[in-house]
């Protein structure tokens, strides 16, 4: 029989418990560790989720590794071919977790209306484009497909089309540069049939998706020859050691790139995140742990009497300590639980029905604030924050060693 969790079970019962002085200091505990769990997990849901989020934009127009010509072309025009007969395509088996790999084309243009005109970037897709990635930031129209016949289709992004007053189904015209400046400039007529809207700002504003073959009939290459392959990872966590894999894989003359490293700043920027997660993680640890000290010192003074007969009656510090501990242990998770519970629930109605906004959409490159729920890191906070005050409670149960039997039990 274990009585110190008998006596502490009989202590968290008893009416007396309840109604004592210590109960108010104790709810204030539970309620810090309740509120705690609560900014933990909305911070880390909020932190991963707007981290995926941005992730998932960026990657779905540019993919997680580009294979481009090793050169020093730095604009987002697509100026040496390469050729799609290799041996990493159409399909990258030769690496695993490679998902997809799609072969594409850019070339800067300037959309040409009565009253105005855009700049804009092409980007010429092909029929091994996956617009799966795509699909998801559709707001009107369809998506196009490039198979057998040259399209005019294409799909911009909601930003050009409020900018030159487009609709769906409206018809324009682009203007494209030759190499020479003195030679007629290649002129090409669209047709809106999709439009999307990233939320990504430097990619609204830049690229236009059309069919692959405008590029390579302006750029005079062939149907093999496309500007860059774009490689897609069945998990992004992978992204350094496959991308070193792919590097090996690849020609000498042909470069690879991640993603970060192609958008450091915006993932610098992201990476913010994790570290005002810790800190929020830290404090809220802290906060929590100072409560339950408070309220544990002050059940300790409540039973200093009760300390004194156990001693007297031969029980050593520790089975009082842990009398103690036991009782602290389930005013601990019944605070976890109440945090779990309401935390839960917010981030569940947010996932679900989208209620807070960004007033700024633009700076965080997506009007909802997004959430990102895991089993794992639930698991892991609540028994990352139970361990962490326990520890920090087994200091001032040191108090109870030195506790005399013979002055605790005269104590009034």
């Amino acid at each position: 029989m274990n009585y110190e969790f008998f006596i502490a079970k009989r202590i968290i019962g008893s009416k007396s418990y309840k109604s004592s002085v210590s109960a108010p200091i104790i709810k204030i505990g539970i309620t810090a560790i309740a509120i705690g769990i609560i900014v933990m997990l909305i911070a880390i849901a909020t932190g991963i989720g707007l981290q995926k989020k941005v992730r998932e934009k960026v990657v779905a127009f540019n993919g997680h590794i580009t294979i481009n010509h090793f050169d020093t072309n730095e604009s987002n025009e697509s100026l040496m071919p390469i050729s799609t007969i290799q041996p990493f395509y159409p399909k990258f088996n030769s690496v695993e977790g490679v998902k997809h790999i799609q072969g594409v084309a850019t070339k800067f243009g300037v959309i040409r209306t009565e009253t105005d005109f855009e700049g804009i970037v092409l980007k010429g897709v092909g029929s091994d484009y996956d617009w799966s990635y795509v699909k998801d930031f559709l707001i009107e129209g369809e998506l196009p497909t490039y198979e057998g016949e040259l399209s005019n289709d294409v799909v911009i992004s909601s930003y050009l089309a409020n900018r030159l007053n487009f609709e769906l189904g409206d018809s324009f015209q682009t203007v494209f540069g030759k190499e020479s400046i003195e030679d007629i400039p290649f002129q090409r007529n669209f047709k809106i049939v999709g439009i999307f809207n990233s939320g990504f700002q430097d990619i609204d504003k830049t690229f236009m998706i059309g069919d692959l073959s405008h590029i390579q009939r302006m750029n005079k290459w062939e149907q093999t020859q496309i500007g860059n392959f774009e490689v897609f990872l069945d998990d992004f966590t992978q992204l350094i050691p496959i991308e070193q894999q792919v590097r090996a894989k690849t020609p000498s003359f042909l470069d690879t790139q991640t993603i970060e490293e192609k958008f450091a700043t915006t993932f610098e920027w992201i990476k913010i995140f994790d570290n005002n997660t810790y800190g929020i993680i830290a404090i809220m640890i802290i906060v929590a742990g100072i409560n339950m000290i408070t309220a544990l010192l002050v059940l300790i003074l409540e039973r200093t009497q009760m300390i004194g007969i156990l001693k007297a009656l031969g029980s050593s510090n520790w089975s009082v300590r842990k009398v103690f501990l036991y009782n602290a242990t389930y005013l601990i998770g019944l605070g976890l639980l109440w945090g779990n519970l309401i935390g839960l629930g917010l981030l569940f109605i947010q996932q679900q029905f989208s209620v807070l906004k960004f007033p700024d959409p633009e700076q965080y490159y997506v009007s909802v604030i997004p959430v990102y729920i895991s089993i794992d890191y639930i698991i892991l906070l609540n028994i990352g924050t139970f361990f962490a005050c326990l520890v920090m409670l087994l200091i001032p149960s040191v108090i109870i060693t030195k506790i005399s039997p013979v002055k605790a039990i005269r104590f009034e």
